[in-house]
C-alpha cells in the first residue's frame, strides 16, 4: 500500500500530538509540521523527521492528507485551500465558525472526491465504540465539568465542551431538533462558563446537556433511558454499564434487572480517530465523523449559543 504524504497544520498543544500519530503509522510519512511559530514547528518537526514551515501554503498539491489545528477562526480558509488542492482533509472542532462555512467545505469534499472529516474526539472513546445502538434513547442526561482552563478562555463553554456532548446525541438520536431551551451565564471570562441545554427531537427524546469550565472537578458522563435498558457512559473512566430487564423475576410479573459493566482499557482516542482517517482514505469510506456531522454539531451549537444571547 503506497504511503500516504501527511502533515500536519498547527503544531499547539494538540497539533503536536496530531503529528506524533502520524508519524506513528507505516502507512504514513510525515514530512512536514506548520506553524507561524517557527521555533514551535521546528520543535515538533525535529523529533519526527520532518521538515518544519511557517506557510502552508508551500504545501498546496504536495500532500496527501493533512490535519489542520489552527484556530476555529482559521479552519474555513486552510480546509478550503487544501480541499481545492486535492488534499484529504480532518479538521479539528468545531468544522467552522459558521455553518454557511462549513457547507462549503462539503461541497468541495464532496466535487473532489475527498474524505473530510471533523475531530469530535470523543466518538473515539472506547465507552462510545463499545455502545450499541440496537434501542433508540428516550431520554438523554449529560454533564461534562471542568476546572478553568485559561486555554479556552476565547469561545463560550458550548464550543468548547457541550459540543463533543451534541455531537454524540445527534448521531445517537438521528432525529431533527425540534426545539431548544438553554440558560447559562458568564462567570470567569466574557463569555458563557456554565450552561444547560434542553433538546427536544422530533421522534419525542429529550436530550438534558450540561457543561461547565468552573467546576472544581472533572465529569464526563452520559445516562440514556431506552425502552428496555438504561446506559450509563463515564468517558473520563472509560466505563460503559448497562442496566436491562432480565428473563427471570425479582418479584411476581416484575422482571429482574441485570447490570453489565464493561472497563475499557486506556485507549489511544486521537490514534484511533487518524487511523479512522487513514482507513476511510484507502477505503473511499465515509468517515464516523464526517463533514455533514460536523455541521450539525456546529448548526445545534450556534442555536444554543444564540438563546444565551452570544
Amino acid at each position: 500500500m503506497k504511503k500516504l504524504k501527511c502533515a500536519v497544520i498547527g503544531t499547539g498543544y494538540l497539533g503536536k500530538f496530531h503529528a506524533e500519530k502520524y508519524a506513528s503509522l507505516p502507512d504514513c510519512e510525515l514530512i512536514a509540521v506548520v506553524d507561524i511559530n517557527e521555533a514551535a514547528a521546528k520543535e515538533v518537526a525535529e523529533k519526527h523527521g520532518a521538515v518544519a514551515l511557517t506557510d502552508y501554503q508551500s504545501l498546496l498539491g504536495k500532500v496527501d492528507a493533512v490535519s489542520i489545528v489552527v484556530p476555529t477562526t482559521l479552519h474555513h480558509i486552510v480546509s478550503k485551500d487544501f480541499l481545492n488542492a486535492g488534499t484529504h482533509v480532518l479538521v479539528e472542532k468545531p468544522i467552522t465558525v459558521t455553518v454557511a462555512e462549513a457547507d462549503e467545505l462539503i461541497a468541495i469534499a464532496r466535487q473532489n472526491n475527498l474524505i473530510l472529516q471533523v475531530g469530535h474526539l470523543e466518538r473515539f472513546n472506547p465507552a462510545v465504540l463499545g455502545l450499541d445502538q440496537e434501542e433508540k434513547p428516550l431520554f438523554i442526561e449529560s454533564h461534562r465539568l471542568s476546572p478553568f482552563n485559561p486555554r479556552a478562555k476565547d469561545v463560550s463553554v458550548v464550543l468548547d465542551l457541550m459540543i463533543h456532548d451534541i455531537d454524540i446525541i445527534l448521531a445517537l438520536v438521528n432525529s431533527e431538533v425540534e426545539r431548544i431551551d438553554a440558560s447559562g451565564t458568564a462567570v470567569l471570562t466574557q463569555g458563557t462558563d456554565i450552561a444547560n441545554a434542553r433538546l427536544l427531537f422530533k421522534n419525542g427524546c429529550v436530550a438534558n446537556v450540561t457543561a461547565s469550565r468552573i467546576s472544581l472537578k472533572m465529569e464526563r458522563k452520559m445516562r440514556m433511558f431506552r425502552p428496555s435498558s438504561y446506559v450509563s457512559v463515564d468517558f473520563q473512566n472509560r466505563v460503559l454499564t448497562k442496566h436491562r430487564t432480565g428473563t427471570k423475576e425479582m418479584f411476581p410479573g416484575i422482571p429482574e434487572i441485570e447490570t453489565e459493566e464493561s472497563v475499557f482499557e486506556s485507549g489511544d482516542a486521537l490514534l484511533e480517530e487518524i487511523k479512522h482517517f487513514v482507513n476511510c482514505i484507502h477505503t473511499g469510506e465515509n468517515p464516523l465523523v464526517s463533514g455533514e456531522a460536523g455541521k450539525r454539531a456546529l448548526e445545534t451549537a450556534i442555536a444554543i449559543t444564540r438563546l444565551l444571547g452570544e
